[in-house]
């Protein structure tokens, strides 16, 4: 079967980003910027819904933004320089010809 090999841990660490709201909202202000120019006739006319939905896309945009900077920052300045060595593995290739095709 297979070897029971002791690999050393990996000394680098995953940073995952919090959760945000600034995707969302983006989403929705875009939507709202192109979509407010067929919406005209609908209590305002359409620039004022295109308009509104730019407010919110900035807004998003600003979130998405500040949220990238502020977990950046938060990272750890260094980090333990130990890799992980992969166990080395041979692999053999078996050359013996296909009965599929015509030799010669």
């Amino acid at each position: 079967m297979s070897e029971h090999r002791q690999v050393p841990a990996s000394g680098e660490t995953i940073q995952v980003p919090r959760p945000s709201w600034g995707p969302a909202f983006f989403a929705l202000g875009a939507t709202g910027a192109v979509g407010g120019i067929y919406a005209n006739g609908f209590v305002f006319s359409a620039f004022i819904w295109s308009y509104i939905g730019i407010v919110i896309l900035l807004f998003g945009f600003r979130a998405i933004v500040r949220t990238s900077v502020r977990s950046y920052f938060s990272l750890p300045k260094r980090q333990q320089a130990d890799t992980s060595p992969l166990p080395v593995e041979q692999i053999y290739l078996e050359s013996r010809p296909s009965t599929s095709r015509p030799q010669g």
